[in-house]
């Protein structure tokens, strides 16, 4: 049985810390202790010989129990279409839409095609290891941004009389963006620290 290195160790202890995080910021139910989770403790829960793929998370909204999203794992370095069938087609027997994978590396051009030929079934999201050793969030100058549901878009654009393109844009595969998952189309309240106000919202569209 192989032993991952001290930093690999390491590593994937941070990637899995990061994604609970993301995934309490986009409103899915994650304890506190998850999120707080200590090195130490990660050891005793998944040992030195664990393999990537006993990270596998499934979560639900806070809000509605029935929304559901997995993050798999997968095991080997380079992930190509036979490797991600079997995630899709577990998906859709569990009857969960979407699913994030987090990966050693760039996924092949196949792959990517085949996620753009279920997307019509299936919200299927990629981040590499190394986007996540690190919560970009927590940048010193990174605002707070709040993705707004489909009733406070529609109530922001009728209250300031606006149009979609008339707002400043973010797009959908900046950092941020896709740590919220935001979608094309939906609007994202950004608040800024203020020395006067106190604090500085913006909005901004997604492209």
């Amino acid at each position: 049985m192989s032993t991952l290195s001290e930093d690999e160790l390491t590593r994937l202890y941070k990637v899995r810390k990061t994604m609970m995080e993301m995934l309490n910021d986009r409103g899915y139910l994650v304890e506190e202790f998850e999120i707080k989770m200590s090195k130490q403790e990660f050891l005793q829960k998944y040992g030195v010989h664990m393999k990537r793929q006993d990270l596998e998370i499934l979560k639900a909204k806070r809000n509605n129990d029935e929304k559901k999203i997995y993050v798999f794992f997968p095991e080997g370095a380079k992930v190509g279409v036979k490797e991600m069938r079997p995630y899709a087609e577990r998906l859709r027997q569990e009857e969960i839409s979407q699913a994030i994978f987090v990966v050693q590396q760039k996924l092949t051009p196949k792959s990517l095609q085949f996620i753009s030929e279920v997307s019509t079934m299936l919200h299927l999201e990629v981040f590499q290891e190394a986007e996540l050793v690190v919560n970009v969030k927590d940048h010193a100058i990174v605002p707070e941004h709040q993705p707004l549901a489909n009733a406070e878009k529609k109530s922001l654009l009728e209250r300031y009389t606006v149009k979609e393109s008339q707002l400043p844009r973010i797009q959908f595969n900046d950092p941020i963006a896709r740590y919220y998952g935001l979608k094309r189309g939906q609007i994202v309240k950004i608040i800024r620290p203020s020395e006067t106000a106190g604090r500085y919202v913006t909005y901004r569209y997604v492209v």
